[in-house]
């Protein structure tokens, strides 16, 4: 069997089992304090997802700098015109 599949496998049975672990809790346990916990992890991996992307994103650039490179391609493309003819 292909590693991509072994791996794919072994994501699907692990999700099952959190969705039955999950389902227990939720019945057998104080669903509140299992929704509140569920909340917290959700809203901190989607706080911690912005960050590491905002982090890791480059910054994009200045309008200035696309201006300068806008007239150098124009200045380009007006020389190869020149020396075409």
């Amino acid at each position: 069997m292909n590693k991509d599949r072994i791996i794919g496998l072994l994501i699907f049975i692990g999700s099952i089992l959190g969705i039955i672990i999950y389902a227990w809790l939720l019945f057998f346990i104080n669903p509140i304090i299992i929704i509140q916990i569920t909340l917290f992890i959700a809203v901190s991996a989607i706080l911690s997802w912005i960050g590491y992307t905002l982090t890791t994103t480059p910054s994009p650039k200045a309008i200035e700098e696309i201006e300068k490179e806008l007239e150098e391609a124009k200045t380009e493309k007006s020389e190869v015109k020149e020396k075409k003819l």
